[in-house]
């Protein structure tokens, strides 16, 4: 009997073995290869990566899956945890997962620099979310997690993937995101709370999203905005990645 799965988690799992390949190709999987997978579910995915890598970190936050992931291979060191609560493995080299629907945002823009050995991502995500990691600036996908993720990597693959490959279906179509690292920006924390603040607000002008945040007066964000040729008017989707580091320079 399928056991029913818990929508607190947002759950689904992979069903359909031929995804696997895919998420191995784009993961560019290799034997020396340290992966966290987050999520692992009922471990369709934990068990194709342990064929092909030298360690696998998996955290799983619903204990009731113990059962379903008993018999790992020796080479998967499962955990059961919130991933954004416990300290996560610093020596992984990859982050391959089918991310859970409810976390994978924030998740991904932790990542970014609180796992520096992470080089490379392969995730699944929702659709929508997967079409924001890549947006470019003045469209409706473009946000803050858009920002963070082009200044620190480079996307090296996509594939759509329908909701039909998961149990249950999400009401949602998916796809794969596979990016790889740059050098991350100085001061990435403080570039991540002025991105944070200048989306928190979309429809304002961005001198008043950051005084709305409390990073600093409405005066002072528009002579940082003048010093990088930007109108004091202008909103944050109007920026480019870029412009953000530039902005959090000026502001300093």
């Amino acid at each position: 009997m399928l056991r029913a799965v818990k929508k607190e988690y947002g759950q689904h799992f992979l069903r359909d073995p031929n995804i696997l390949e895919v998420i191995g190709r784009l993961a560019d999987l290799g034997p020396d290869d340290v992966v966290l997978e987050i999520g692992p579910g009922d471990g369709v995915l934990t068990r194709y990566l342990a064929e092909h890598v030298r360690l696998i970190h998996a955290v799983e936050i619903d204990r009731e899956l113990e059962p379903a992931l008993s018999g790992l291979p020796d080479n998967v060191d499962l955990v059961f945890g919130d991933a954004l609560q416990i300290e996560l493995p610093q020596d992984a080299t990859k982050l391959v997962a089918n991310l859970p629907y409810n976390v994978d945002t924030p998740l991904l823009v932790e990542s970014l620099d609180g796992l520096p050995n992470v080089g490379q991502w392969c995730v699944m995500v929702q659709r929508e979310v997967a079409d924001r990691l890549f947006a470019s600036s003045g469209t409706k996908d473009y946000g803050a997690v858009s920002v963070l993720v082009q200044l620190a990597a480079e996307r090296t693959g996509f594939h759509p993937v329908s909701r039909w490959v998961f149990r249950p279906p999400p009401n949602v179509d998916s796809a794969l995101v596979a990016f790889r690292r740059k050098e991350l920006p100085a001061d990435f924390p403080r570039l991540k709370r002025v991105v944070a603040a200048s989306f928190a607000h979309r429809r304002k002008t961005l001198p008043y999203s950051l005084a709305l945040a409390g990073l600093t007066t409405r005066e002072r964000a528009a002579g940082a905005l003048a010093a990088i040729g930007q109108q004091a008017e202008v909103r944050a989707e109007a920026l480019a990645p870029a412009d953000f580091v530039a902005l959090t320079r000026a502001l300093e």
